[in-house]
């Protein structure tokens, strides 16, 4: 999915390196995280210890810029450059959310904060380094990304690692933004893990919201013009966005990582779930599709009840 050359993007709605401390719990680390932290996730282990001490430690950052993102401002630069990428999709992200979610569900949309970073920061859900992945922290409303994780989709857990792979996961973060918003964020930590838990319908809900800004982001004009943002999706891109889903699936990384698959450990659910729910907000470009909280399979979209 690539962007309007000509179109303008507003780098002042992402930051460098920096995110308030308190307790909380981060959410949808890394889409499974990744290397030592995934198998500390898929097996059932504390997530408080992958996202730094809980209430404790802050991370320095490595990075040392003004706190801006630079040299961002058009839809070629994006289409250049990945962090300017991660902006520019994070301004579709508040284009589609602005129109929809109060049309769709009542709530109005509040922007979440978001960080780029390198290395390690320090966030309201604790200390956290580049091994977690991208994550959204709820306790300080903020998505973070270390882009280096994209090419670690690539190297690591087989992902075409097209454009729309890369705005995939932007967009499942901000899934999670949305269940913040929604009420639904805490149903996670509530049921940890298990093919059926809630742990495993929060990551596919977020899945599907971000399925839900594929249809709808070629759709509505970008500010101050009459063209979208993004041009429309071809084949390619939703090949690339179900093969990023696809790639961070528990049973994919499980075996990767362990040489079996155990469903009890699951945190996000299957490579083939994770595909499913995100077609399913593509398809349909209807949050209620999504709520997979009411689906009595989660095998099966249409199971929602």
């Amino acid at each position: 999915m690539t962007f309007d050359p000509d179109a303008r993007i507003d780098s002042s709605r992402v930051r460098r390196s920096s995110g308030g401390r308190g307790k909380g719990i981060a959410v949808g680390g890394g889409l499974g995280g990744i290397v030592i932290v995934v198998i500390t996730l898929l097996l059932g282990g504390d997530p408080s210890s992958v996202i730094g001490q809980l209430g404790g430690g802050e991370a320095t950052s490595q990075d040392s810029g003004s706190g801006t993102i630079e040299n961002c401002d058009t839809g070629a630069d994006a289409n250049a450059n990945v962090d300017c990428r991660v902006t520019a999709t994070v301004n579709s992200l508040d284009q589609v959310w602005d129109a929809e979610l109060a049309a769709q569900t009542g709530v109005p949309y509040e922007r979440p904060e978001v960080d780029i970073f390198s290395g390690q920061v320090s966030t309201g859900c604790g200390a956290a380094t580049s091994d977690v992945g991208p994550f959204y922290c709820p306790a300080d409303s903020t998505a973070y990304f270390d882009t280096g994780f994209f090419q670690v989709l690539v190297d690591q857990f087989g992902s075409s690692g097209g454009p729309l792979a890369q705005e995939y996961v932007v967009a499942h973060e901000f899934g999670h933004h949305i269940q913040n918003q929604l009420g639904d964020i805490g149903r996670a930590q509530a049921d940890p893990n298990g093919p059926e838990s809630g742990a495993v319908r929060t990551e596919l809900q977020a899945d599907c919201y971000a399925g839900v800004w594929a249809n709808k982001a070629d759709d509505i004009p970008a500010p101050g013009s009459s063209e979208p943002l993004l041009d429309p999706l071809t084949d390619q891109d939703v090949s690339d966005a179900l093969s990023a889903a696809s790639s961070v699936g528990d049973d994919r990384i499980q075996q990767a990582s362990t040489g079996r698959v155990n469903p009890e450990g699951w945190t996000h659910g299957s490579s083939d779930q994770r595909q499913a729910w995100f077609d399913a907000g593509y398809r349909t470009g209807a949050v209620a599709a999504c709520n997979t909280y009411d689906a009595s399979d989660l095998n099966d979209p249409s199971s929602v009840r």
